[in-house]
């Protein structure tokens, strides 16, 4: 029995650039994989509550009620935060660019966007107050001052600190979306 897709014998299709069938660009995507820092970050808070969630289990079932809720309410925010700290970055889609942090999103439709470009500037490395000169991708808005908006993503960030390659990467994709939007 001939299995096609497993062999190396077929002809490839050539065309990389060819929207799939499926693709909807109204679905809000981002342009990259998070980063091993992200992703490390929040596998351990997800493994901290699931020891959370085994410490609920027990008081449940040798204290009270009220105390097994209480700490199944933490790790319940525990996983909350894990999984917002995995959707933050910068998302794109056909109506608009997103910047989801921590705590807050923020939507900006094409139609506001005057430039999206990499600048050689100071940055913070991974948020933190400490600054070291590396490259930021910074949205220009019709609206607002090019110095009053923050970087959408930097090369000392969760996502590409050290994978100068993927944040070219990324830069390019959302420079394209920007391009390719932002005209109308």
């Amino acid at each position: 029995m001939p299995l096609p897709f497993l062999t190396a014998d077929r002809a490839f299709e050539t065309a990389d650039d060819v929207a799939l069938p499926f693709e909807d660009r109204d679905r809000w995507r981002r342009p990259y994989r998070p980063g091993p820092c992200r992703v490390g970050v929040a596998a351990l808070w997800l493994l901290l509550a699931s020891y959370v969630l085994f410490a609920a289990v027990i008081i449940a079932l040798t204290g009270t009620v009220t105390e097994a809720a209480v700490v199944l309410g933490v790790a319940l925010l525990v996983i909350a935060g894990a999984l917002r700290l995995l959707r933050v970055g910068v998302w794109v889609s056909a109506r608009g660019l997103r910047r989801v942090s921590f705590l807050v999103t923020r939507t900006v439709p094409w139609e506001q966007v005057v430039a999206v470009r990499t600048v050689q500037q100071p940055v913070r490395w991974l948020g933190l107050p400490r600054t070291v000169q590396g490259q930021a991708l910074m949205l220009v808005r019709r609206d607002r001052a090019a110095d009053d908006m923050p970087a959408l993503m930097t090369t000392h960030n969760a996502d590409f600190l050290a994978r100068l390659e993927a944040f070219d990467r990324a830069t390019d994709a959302v420079e394209a979306w920007a391009a390719e939007n932002a005209r109308g």
